[in-house]
């Protein structure tokens, strides 16, 4: 999708904004989605771009979670640890019915650091990295009934 298509939205499809009006989360979201296809790497990823991850994604230039969101909001010039329980205790919480583009949605761990991270499209719609041996896509998060059993917050970086 490009980035002028990304934007605030109340059905299933994310709406344009007016040209020069973009929130930090429209342009986080545009940083993300032009990374679409990408590939997972184990602890991939920098304010910069893609990088050479570590242990599992040693060897692969990519994104994990954590790093495609950190990339995405350092777009925006908002500045996000790269591991994801970090990035759930930075910015303010948000409801799940208040979410707007951008926000960081978290799953799984239970009762301790969520263990993924992804960032929110408008729409019902996620783009992350999901797993070694996948690649940076968007997900239909409100349609997933396996992300809609371990959601476990929002927040707004910023």
């Amino acid at each position: 999708m490009p980035p002028e298509q990304v934007g605030r939205c109340c059905d299933r499809r994310p709406h344009p904004s007016p040209a020069g009006s973009r929130t930090r989360g429209e342009i986080a979201a545009a940083a993300a989605l032009a990374q679409r296809g990408v590939p997972f790497s184990w602890g991939g990823g920098s304010a910069s771009g893609p990088t050479i991850g570590i242990g599992r994604g040693a060897g692969t230039r990519g994104f994990d979670c954590s790093g495609l969101t950190l990339y995405a909001w350092a777009r925006a010039g908002v500045a996000l640890g790269h591991y994801t329980g970090t990035q759930f205790r930075q910015g303010r919480r948000v409801p799940l019915s208040a979410r707007r583009t951008g926000d960081l949605l978290f799953f799984g761990g239970g009762t301790g650091d969520p263990t993924h991270v992804a960032l929110y499209l408008g729409g019902g719609l996620m783009i992350h990295a999901p797993k070694t041996g996948d690649v940076v896509k968007t997900t239909d998060f409100l349609g997933s009934p396996y992300y809609r059993a371990v959601f476990r917050g929002a927040t707004r970086p910023g």
